[in-house]
């Protein structure tokens, strides 16, 4: 039953306000969830569990990101290591917190590349649990993209070898990638950023600033909690958004500026805004457009996008770094809008003349193939279950999955909340099978895919492996073809949109995409494309 027939049937009936429907959202909740969505309620948050907001420190100057150092002297080879590994550290109140941190550094530390680099990473899995290094968006060979097959066992290492492909310049970033354990990894600190340089680059003159975005959910004790069952259904959100690591930091900053941001968030939009100024966007996922936008109010980040642009401001400036409210149709919640102050901005107005002409992306060719990838959702069909236990009664699933459909996992090793929402997130109305391949495209091959959102909620598509680009988009019988080419790895898809994309894959391999809504992800809305 699709949501849209469920909600039919049960609002006509007036089930949803019924006790079992009461009980069941109660269930979910538990004592760190919020229903209402409003983060700025110090004594809501208190009344739930959660770390009160002016707990933590504002006002700091922006740190810069770490660089992970190269230790070869040989050009053109990169050689380091990164480890993953927990660690305390005091956030907020005084109280302790364990991270999960790559060489234990919050944000994990930037890894600047160039095209042509051979890079040799070696990994040490120092956590409690499998993991795996996924290199997001860079076109990497398949059996060195940190797939979920290819985890790392605790207390074990391996090495991360591939050589960078000449075109490939554009803003990257690392994160792990088990499958089942990908959310609870990155909410506990796992993440880092990449940039790729050309040497080609016709901004090359200007300098950057670089913004990692993500959020923390702590508890009153300075804990990091276990997801809920809405963390599960819409995606989980922590109160704390952070800009390096940092809380509303302070930025000194120029029109003159390249700057980078990252949403690294597992399911949090950003709808970035600066009042009194306007964003010029130069860049998207894979690197450079065409050529520079016009200035916009506003650039919106779905999870794991990034983005690169430059402030356009008429004199000098202080002002803010704001995330405008952004309705990406949560189920069963009920939002109070509001703006988010990520950081302070001081700007200041330099006279700059960016090219007119940044590099040439060529048209698409005719696709070889074509495809399509539908993501659906797929309500209880008892709602009367025990979210916090994750031992919830079955799911209707067409796809006839058992427990070993995820991955190996079974209801006693899910996180709570997890177990009742199995098989709720599709794609092609399966959920993941690591021993299943779901597509197969030739390399080489161009091929047309129409991903197509049968739901009422955002969900931003990732494939791995290349770059694709967005031909146009369709809601209902209106079509509009992208106004602009951009290479990306990672599109969103409104309710009941269909985007056309195409791409190409040139390493053999297997190949995840997947929405990078990390608990869908865990919860098996990932499929598999055999490259042959």
């Amino acid at each position: 039953m699709k949501r849209r027939d469920f909600f039919k049937l049960t609002i006509g009936a007036s089930l949803l306000s019924s006790l079992p429907m009461r009980a069941w959202a109660q269930g979910m909740m538990g004592h760190h969830g919020s229903m209402s969505g409003d983060m700025s309620g110090h004594g809501m948050m208190a009344r739930q569990g959660l770390m009160p907001l002016q707990k933590m420190p504002t006002g700091q100057a922006l740190q810069a990101l770490p660089v992970l150092k190269n230790s070869s002297q040989k050009k053109g080879l990169f050689q380091a290591k990164i480890t993953a590994a927990a660690h305390q550290r005091v956030l907020a109140d005084g109280k302790m917190t364990e991270l999960w941190l790559y060489n234990g550094q919050a944000p994990g530390p930037l890894i600047e590349l160039y095209e042509g680099d051979h890079v040799e990473i070696e990994f040490e899995n120092q956590l409690d649990q499998a993991t795996t290094i996924h290199w997001h968006g860079l076109p990497v060979p398949s059996d060195q993209d940190g797939n979920p097959q290819d985890a790392v066992l605790p207390g074990q290492s391996r090495y991360y070898r591939f050589t960078l492909p000449e075109g490939c310049a554009g803003t990257y970033w690392y994160h792990p990638h088990p499958h089942g354990k990908s959310s609870e990894q990155v909410a506990h600190g796992l993440g880092g950023t990449i940039i790729v340089r050309s040497p080609k680059d016709p901004l090359k003159e200007y300098t950057e600033q670089h913004w990692a975005i993500s959020d923390l959910r702590l508890d009153i004790n300075g804990h990091i909690p276990a997801n809920t069952g809405p963390d599960w259904m819409n995606g989980r959100e922590g109160q704390f958004v952070l800009l390096n690591g940092q809380r509303q930091p302070l930025i000194q900053t120029s029109t003159a500026e390249r700057i980078r941001v990252w949403n690294s968030c597992s399911a949090r939009y950003l709808r970035l805004h600066i009042p009194g100024a306007q964003l010029i966007q130069v860049g998207t996922d894979g690197g450079l457009l065409e050529q520079p936008l016009p200035a916009a109010n506003s650039i919106l980040l779905a999870p794991a996008e990034r983005v690169e642009f430059f402030i356009q401001a008429e004199k000098d400036l202080n002002s803010t770094l704001q995330a405008l409210y952004y309705d990406r149709q949560k189920m069963m919640v009920k939002e109070k809008p509001e703006t988010l102050t990520l950081a302070g901005l001081t700007i200041r107005h330099q006279e700059i003349d960016l090219p007119k002409q940044l590099r040439t992306i060529p048209a698409i060719p005719a696709a070889a193939s074509t495809a399509k990838v539908v993501f659906s959702e797929v309500m209880p069909m008892n709602h009367d279950m025990s979210m916090q236990s994750g031992h919830g009664p079955a799911m209707e699933s067409s796809s006839g999955m058992n427990h070993q459909g995820m991955g190996g996992m079974n209801q006693e090793t899910m996180m709570p909340g997890m177990a009742a929402m199995r098989s709720m997130f599709r794609i092609n109305n399966q959920v993941y099978d690591m021993e299943r391949i779901d597509l197969r495209c030739r390399t080489g091959e161009w091929q047309y895919w129409d991903v197509i959102n049968d739901s009422h909620m955002d969900h931003p598509f990732h494939l791995h492996g290349t770059q694709f680009q967005v031909l146009e988009r369709q809601t209902g019988s209106r079509s509009v073809a992208e106004t602009f080419r951009a290479w990306r790895d990672t599109v969103n898809l409104r309710p009941n949109e269909t985007v056309r994309l195409a791409f190409r894959q040139d390493l053999p391999g297997l190949r995840m995409f997947h929405c990078h809504i990390l608990e869908h992800e865990d919860l098996g809305m990932m499929a598999q494309l055999m490259v042959e």
